[in-house]
């Protein structure tokens, strides 16, 4: 087996799909639920279905909040999916008064119904990268097409974090990148070929 790859465990979610496809890529997941099990990972993948709220009171109840933001600040390999995007913003119109990681300025917003749109977000729709030479995006397909299901999405201070965009009523940062942190709202375990595409340039870094 490869370097063992860390899977945040937040108490909800889509843990066990995240670790079957790290299996079928030769990579041994290890479930994250505290601060010491950061200790034997290389690379961290945050998944993520459900709440911002219940998912950052988790964190907080696990005292994983620190450790996870040591780790970005380290710019350590992370991979966040969905929630383990939305997290690294300071806040989200999801869960009021409670703070995400703040890792990133910005804040989370809800897709505007005025637009007529069907929210949740849902299904398959092309996501345009900024930067093609950025390594996540090498060997994917162009048009590329991920899976999306979400009513909300991060809306970041600095527009130049943004790895790629979406449509969908308007334009949206369907993902961003620094340095060795990455994170989508898109879910590439979802996404077939082009998602395990995505894991597996992340896991070869």
């Amino acid at each position: 087996m490869a370097d063992r790859v860390g899977v945040i465990d937040y108490g909800g979610g889509n843990l066990q799909n995240v670790l079957n496809v790290l299996k079928a890529l030769g990579h041994e997941g290890k479930l994250v639920s505290g601060a010491n099990d950061l200790d034997s990972v290389e690379r961290l993948i945050f998944p993520g279905v459900g709440s911002l709220g219940d998912c950052v009171e988790d964190l907080d109840r696990k005292k994983l909040r620190a450790p996870l933001l040591q780790w970005l600040k380290e710019d350590r390999p992370y991979f966040g999916i969905c929630l383990g995007y939305q997290v690294l913003f300071e806040s989200s119109e999801e869960s009021p008064g409670l703070e995400g990681l703040g890792f990133f300025k910005g804040k989370v917003i809800r897709f505007e119904e005025s637009h007529g749109l069907k929210i949740p977000h849902m299904g398959w729709n092309e996501v345009n990268p900024i930067d093609p030479d950025y390594y996540i995006w090498n060997g994917t397909p162009s048009p590329l097409h991920l899976y999306f299901v979400h009513s909300f999405y991060p809306q970041p201070a600095d527009e130049t974090l943004i790895s790629s965009t979406a449509e969908y009523g308007s334009t949206f940062a369907s993902s961003i990148a620094q340095g060795n942190i990455f994170a989508g709202q898109f879910h590439p375990e979802r996404s077939q070929d082009a998602g395990l595409k995505l894991i597996s340039n992340f896991l070869k870094g």
